[in-house]
């Protein structure tokens, strides 16, 4: 895939005391391409998902957004978060707006809509994601699985040029999770570029464009998937893999 560099991550160095949580890293994601992360707790996944939005800062190396270095703070970073759609594995809703509010306040706060412009576009992204019956409820009377589908439409409301999901369902019930990644897999089929972490392998598999296995801060594996599954090169993944692939 010869798609031009929509985020690139240069040689980006981290730490947490003692802990260098992010080691050299190099990764590469194409306009439209769909990598998932993945790697054992305290690999560096999120972390590494989260410098991409500047939540974490880095020490050395550089990240650069369609183009542009990412800014250090102000009205540059707040665009920049904006067009880098962010949902985590807590949804992170407001709680006292209705559902219909979550997903227009950024809209109207950020890009400038108008109220009217905005709630017509959530309640698209709100059918979009399935559940546009919801829209006057508020989060804490959806279920987890609504709730992720929530923060879904409201980081799509900003026409975001990425999406970045930090494990967005290890948080819900086994019966929830499939329906917030069929939502995910319909944004991939769309040609939303994805960074996806995740433990969810058939996700990977199926959705993937690339699997980025991490390890103590450093990328092991950038590969397809289907060379990833079926023949990882490195020991590391090996032994991942057959410690999940076992369940």
């Amino acid at each position: 895939m010869s798609a031009e560099p929509l985020i690139e991550l240069r040689d980006v160095n981290k730490h947490f005391g003692e802990l260098h949580v992010l080691q050299d890293i190099n990764l590469t994601v194409g306009r439209g391409e769909v990598v998932v992360v993945i790697g054992p707790s305290g690999s560096g996944k999120s972390t590494l998902c989260r410098a991409i939005n500047r939540l974490e800062t880095i020490e050395s190396g550089q990240i650069v957004l369609d183009g542009q270095p990412l800014p250090e703070e102000g009205k540059p970073l707040a665009r920049l978060r904006a067009d880098v759609g962010m949902v985590f594995q807590s949804f992170n809703l407001f709680a006292h707006k209705t559902v219909l509010q979550n997903v227009s306040l950024g809209q109207i706060k950020v890009r400038g809509r108008r109220k009217e412009d905005a709630d017509q576009r959530s309640r698209e992204l709100l059918d979009r994601v399935g559940v546009a019956n919801q829209a006057d409820k508020y989060p804490a009377q959806l279920s987890g699985g609504q709730q992720q589908r929530v923060a879904i439409a409201r980081a799509l409301a900003m026409e975001p040029k990425a999406m970045l999901f930090d494990e967005p369902t290890s948080a819900l019930d086994p019966e929830m999770i499939n329906e917030v990644l069929e939502v995910m897999k319909q944004l991939a089929r769309e040609g939303m570029t994805m960074i996806v972490v995740t433990h969810e392998m058939g996700f990977a598999r199926s959705a993937a464009n690339r699997v980025v296995f991490m390890s103590d801060g450093r990328i092991v594996e950038d590969r397809t998937p289907d060379e990833f599954f079926t023949n990882p090169s490195s020991d590391r993944a090996k032994d991942f893999l057959s410690k999940i692939l076992k369940h």
